[in-house]
Formats: C-alpha cells, sequence, structure tokens
C-alpha cells in the first residue's frame, strides 16, 4: 500500500477517497447492465440469456458456484422453475462479473485512445465543512483547484484497468501515486486523496 497518505485525513472535516479508491470507482461507473432486480422474472430471464451466449458465460457462472446440471439450466430459461435464492444470488454475481470483464477489455482500448491517452479531470477533495486555516493549498492557503490533465502513459492505464479487475486496491493506490507524480508537478501529494475522478473515455 502506497504510503503518502495525508496524515490523519478527515479529521478537520474534509470528504473525499484515497485517489486509488477513486480510480476503482471511476472505472466501476463505467460497468452499466440490467436494472431490472434478478429476482423479477424480466431480470432473471436477461441474466440468463447473458450468461448462456457465450463460453465466457458459463466459465463467470462457473466462478461464481452455479453448479446446475443442464436440465435444470433449461427450466431456468423456459422460465418452468424459478432458482432457489442462493442461486439467484450466485446467477446476479455471475453477470455482473461478466459484464465488468467485458466491459475491461474495451476500457483499456478506449484509455488508451490510438495512443493519444486520455484526459482526466480530478477534482479535489471537498474542505466545505473545513475551517479555513485548516485548508489544504500553499503557504496562502489556496484552496485546491480542479486539476485536468492528459495520461497518456498507456502502461498505467493497463496497470489501473487490471488493478480494478483483480480488487487490489494497493495496486490503485501506485498507480494513482505514479499519475500525481507525473502529471501534477510539486503539489501532488496534496491529491493523495479526492473528491473524485472522471475522463471522456
Amino acid at each position: 500500500m502506497a504510503q503518502w497518505r495525508w496524515r490523519r485525513f478527515g479529521h478537520y472535516g474534509a470528504q473525499g477517497a484515497p485517489g486509488g479508491e477513486a480510480l476503482g470507482i471511476a472505472m466501476e461507473r463505467m460497468v452499466s447492465g440490467i436494472s431490472s432486480p434478478v429476482d423479477s422474472d424480466r431480470g432473471l430471464a436477461a441474466r440468463l440469456r447473458y450468461l448462456t451466449a457465450s463460453d465466457a458465460g458459463y466459465e463467470a457462472m462457473d466462478r461464481a458456484g452455479v453448479h446446475v446440471r443442464p436440465r435444470q439450466l433449461m427450466a431456468w430459461l423456459a422460465e418452468e422453475v424459478k432458482p432457489r435464492k442462493d442461486n439467484l444470488a450466485r446467477l446476479d454475481a455471475a453477470y455482473w462479473d461478466l459484464r465488468r470483464r467485458n466491459v475491461a477489455a474495451d476500457l483499456k482500448r478506449r484509455l488508451h485512445n490510438g495512443g493519444r491517452g486520455t484526459r482526466v479531470e480530478i477534482n479535489p477533495v471537498n474542505e466545505n465543512r473545513v475551517d479555513r486555516k485548516h485548508q489544504r493549498g500553499d503557504g496562502l492557503r489556496r484552496r485546491l483547484s480542479t486539476r485536468d490533465v492528459n495520461v497518456r502513459d498507456l502502461d498505467l492505464w493497463d496497470r489501473a484497468v487490471d488493478a480494478w479487475m483483480d480488487d487490489d486496491l494497493g495496486e490503485l493506490d501506485d498507480v494513482w501515486q505514479q499519475i500525481c507524480q507525473d502529471y501534477l508537478g510539486t503539489d501532488w501529494e496534496a491529491y493523495a486523496y479526492v473528491d473524485s475522478i472522471g475522463w471522456d473515455a
């Protein structure tokens, strides 16, 4: 885990998240899917269609612990029998696992942007509840500002996406530290914690 966080963050009321965590949240926001809950007829049917449309879907079900005979699966697909509650939860987990994996492959390509990298908007921590004398900034206590940087290091994007897929917060922290050091100049440590991160990928 990167050892560069602000000491006693939040002690004076600042609101935000570690940069690596915010980076993962930004990637997670790109995963869209079925809004109907898995225990609804529509939500279950859509998930089953998606999962049974490819070998990757069957692999996702296997990883999630969905182990049923083909006859049982066909009964689910035909809506003759509804899965038990535990299998519903596993099917939902399998569905979102597959969605994330499919998004990850596309996300690397989009973040690479043909070798041009991606512009990142970094919103600093929210210090509205912090007394002015305790707010971060330079010697004049200047408020932190939103920063826009174009991250062109494609290896960093690959590492970030892989870490997000592996739920490796330590690696996401390390990637974020490198982005800050490479693109934010001398005040990079002020962005160890952020309110949010976004991009146009």
